[in-house]
């Protein structure tokens, strides 16, 4: 590919070279004939340059199309292989398909490697159906990876994970995924309409659906003051509503969804003050009677946790309820309070 961009950005002037040394040899040579008074004359002459003079735009252009024309083929042949890889997480044979979490989620001395580093070591702790349980650490502690393996994103190195005692490399993927709700710190928007985008996870649903759902969110509000509401286009990756704004469609998204399972990611890391307050509520209704994994390192997103691991490089260091936690005064959870009070 950057064998065919460097003949590229030859090409224009290369032509160019090429033309005018044409154009000088048929000066030349058309020149010295009719100064021999020889089988051309002058007005034959002026002519046959203004023809040939017309040839030379279009000839340069045809070398440079020819090689975007390249560049379009190089780039399509990527597109099409990206399109055909094949998925490493595959579902095995004769999957079990699950429709709701009935019980709990068990990680059981789980470890995961990328590449040949251990990120996940020994991981063992359990998620009881209408729990909300809330992973904290350092950045690059592992606690996003645990989310991801948690979806089924990648699969466990060592150990498993249990949806109500299946091990969840025996579940259908589609239907893992379908009674799971992902909200992000990045709000995955497209461009097109605020209804659209919410739409996504149920394709199926009526606009009084959508609308309800935008009002959990807390974004129905700033929606209607939209001149055209939502029907509003809101831009690539959504570049046309602010932070918190983006978060709450993307909210609205999950509620629309009602999943059994709730995986926050940092949600609210990236957003103000006054932009979290609206979004933290809206998190405060989609949480309510649902089973959630929360990731984060602001207090205000782990308040109302049922419970709090904490992770460092990879192992859980604490465990336990944000009481327990608060009465061991050494404890990381009982530092953060003190860093937040300060």
């Amino acid at each position: 590919m950057n064998s065919l961009l460097r003949r590229k950005d030859l090409a224009s002037p290369l032509s160019e070279v090429l033309s005018t040394i044409v154009l000088v040899i048929i000066m030349w040579f058309g020149g010295k004939i009719v100064l021999d008074g020889n089988l051309l004359s002058p007005e034959m002459f002026i002519g046959y340059i203004l023809i040939f003079s017309q040839i030379i735009p279009p000839a340069r252009s045809l070398t440079t199309s020819y090689y975007r024309i390249q560049k379009g083929a190089a780039a399509a042949k990527r597109i099409n292989n990206f399109l055909n890889e094949q998925c490493e997480i595959t579902n095995c044979k004769n999957p079990t398909t699950i429709n709701k979490l009935n019980e709990k989620i068990e990680f059981i001395d789980v470890n995961f490697k990328y590449d040949s580093s251990l990120i996940i070591k020994n991981i063992n702790f359990e998620i009881k159906k209408g729990e909300i349980i809330s992973i904290i650490g350092e950045s690059g502690s592992g606690k996003t990876t645990i989310a991801d393996l948690c979806a089924r994103f990648y699969d466990v190195s060592n150990g498993q994970i249990n949806f109500d005692n299946h091990n969840i490399k025996d579940l259908n993927i589609s239907s893992l995924r379908n009674i799971m709700g992902v909200v992000s710190q990045e709000s995955i928007l497209f461009n097109d309409t605020i209804f659209n985008n919410i739409l996504l996870s149920k394709p199926s649903a009526t606009i009084e659906e959508v609308e309800n759902a935008a009002k959990i969110a807390n974004a129905h509000e700033f929606i209607i003051k939209l001149e055209n509401k939502y029907e509003t286009n809101i831009g690539e990756r959504g570049d046309k509503l602010s932070g918190g704004e983006k978060q709450r469609i993307s909210i609205a998204r999950a509620v629309l969804k009602n999943p059994d399972v709730l995986i926050l990611d940092e949600a609210t890391s990236s957003l103000d003050i006054e932009s979290e307050s609206s979004v933290q509520n809206a998190l405060t209704n989609l949480m309510k009677n649902r089973t959630t994994l929360i990731i984060a390192h602001k207090l205000s997103t782990i308040r109302n946790s049922d419970k709090i691991v904490v992770i460092n490089n990879g192992e859980i260091i604490e465990i336990g309820t944000p009481e327990s936690l608060m009465k061991n005064k050494d404890s990381y959870y009982s530092k953060l309070i003190e860093i937040d009070a300060d």
